[in-house]
């Protein structure tokens, strides 16, 4: 057997039996190595290498940020979204959207979007008469901005395993994440009118001012990061630094919310995430020689170039793969697994690194979403505490809309390309 396979099939299994998915891929590629007679010391010596890059970096930082400013700006982003729009029908469902685009743009992760937007939208919108299970849904399928959002996790991940430099890899993850966000808070609307659900009274201009003031420090830290990559003022890496220092002032000194009793606890939870990922990271350099010395990618690749010759079908099918291991696995891990196999097929199909990057982080966050992994949808099913069957029937339209553009992004390459191309 292909020792290749040998690390998928290890990963897979150990997985599904509850055994962390780091300590899994460690486990397959161990057994790899001695199947295929290799030294062991490999493992180290690419697990180190691994995680020896400074855009690695970025990921620690945005985790701590968004755990900082988590305890300071969700509520004031909320305040900010309902004023501009509370008066209109189903407004507590695009306020949902609004502020998990928002918070994405700080914490880059889809859990942390769940817990600290859902935690307080979810008991809003119930409190305020909407259905159970269309808080759960639409709470859950907005909490993927967060990763799809830049700054994000995934896609800092996948170009530490490809060529693609992250900056790219975020510009170019901006129209595919505002596209998303603006069909989903279209749906609510349409969902608040035809079910005549709530709203509020229209906020008057001194009310609206006056949220932006309370939320004008947390506004601006999205503007910050993203303004400063964007603009070529810092890198992401730097931009992930600059956010904690700012997180630590506006929620200490400006908003004092934080306190120096919280700090360790912040810390702590944020070294446990770090050294997930970066075990994972690390771990996925010594999987990925062992995948590659065995001469998988050129298999997969064989098999794929037998099946057809057309572009649009191999997109295709690279989606439903996706779509299918993202049910399964952690995006970050599947992004690890996959990358390495499915390079030599871009040049072939001339498929853009980028796009593929993108196309693959959007994909597997939908997972996310989707049984039996789905831990965005199992957090904030438990916040909503309603039943799971009723959340996902209720979340199938937005399931639609999330696949609609997955499409776009997929067959239109200039929602990608576009905005990296002119910066």
């Amino acid at each position: 057997m292909n020792v290749g396979v040998v690390v998928i099939i290890f990963l897979l299994v150990l997985s599904f039996l509850g055994v962390p998915i780091f300590i899994a891929l460690g486990i397959g590629t161990l057994v790899a190595l001695h199947m295929a007679d290799m030294a062991l010391i490999v493992l180290p010596q690419k697990l180190f290498a691994g995680m020896n890059s400074s855009s690695l970096l970025a990921i620690p930082f945005f985790i701590l940020a968004g755990s900082l400013m988590s305890r300071s700006i969700t509520e004031k982003l909320i305040n900010i979204a309902n004023a501009l729009i509370g008066q209109i029908k189903g407004s507590l469902g695009v306020v949902t959207v609004l502020s998990s685009t928002l918070f994405g743009a700080i914490s880059g992760s889809g859990v942390a979007t769940a817990s600290a937007i859902g935690g307080i939208t979810i008991p809003a919108m119930k409190k305020s008469g909407y259905p159970d299970e269309f808080a759960t849904a639409i709470s859950s399928i907005s909490s993927i901005l967060g990763p799809i959002i830049p700054p994000s996790i995934p896609l800092i991940v996948y170009a530490s395993v490809s060529t693609v430099s992250v900056a790219s890899l975020f510009i170019g993850s901006v129209l595919p994440g505002i596209l998303l966000a603006c069909a989903i808070a279209v749906y609510c609307l349409i969902y608040g009118r035809k079910h005549d659900l709530p709203s509020y009274r229209k906020s008057s201009p001194i009310e609206i001012l006056r949220a932006f003031k309370n939320g004008i420090w947390a506004l601006l830290m999205p503007i910050i990061i993203l303004g400063g990559i964007f603009g070529g003022i810092f890198t992401p890496t730097e931009a992930a630094a600059v956010s904690v220092a700012y997180a630590l002032f506006v929620s200490g000194l400006i908003y004092k919310d934080l306190t120096w009793k919280d700090i360790p606890q912040v810390f702590v939870e944020t070294s446990i995430s770090t050294a997930t990922i970066m075990m994972l990271v690390g771990l996925s350099k010594a999987s990925s020689y062992v995948v590659v010395t065995s001469g998988l990618p050129q298999q997969m690749l064989e098999f794929f170039t037998s099946i057809t010759s057309s572009k649009a079908v191999i997109l295709l099918l690279l989606n439903l793969l996706f779509l299918i291991i993202g049910m399964l696995m952690e995006a970050s891990a599947a992004i690890i697994m996959m990358t390495p196999l499915l390079t030599p097929l871009l040049p072939v199909f001339n498929i853009d690194p980028l796009t593929f990057g993108v196309m693959m982080s959007f994909n597997l966050c939908i997972g996310l979403v989707t049984p039996p992994v789905g831990l965005c949808l199992l957090v904030c099913n438990q916040i909503g505490e309603t039943s799971l069957s009723k959340t996902i029937r209720t979340m199938i339209p937005t399931l639609i809309i999330s696949l609609v553009a997955l499409m776009l992004v997929t067959f239109i390459p200039q929602l990608t390309q576009w905005l990296p191309s002119i910066l």
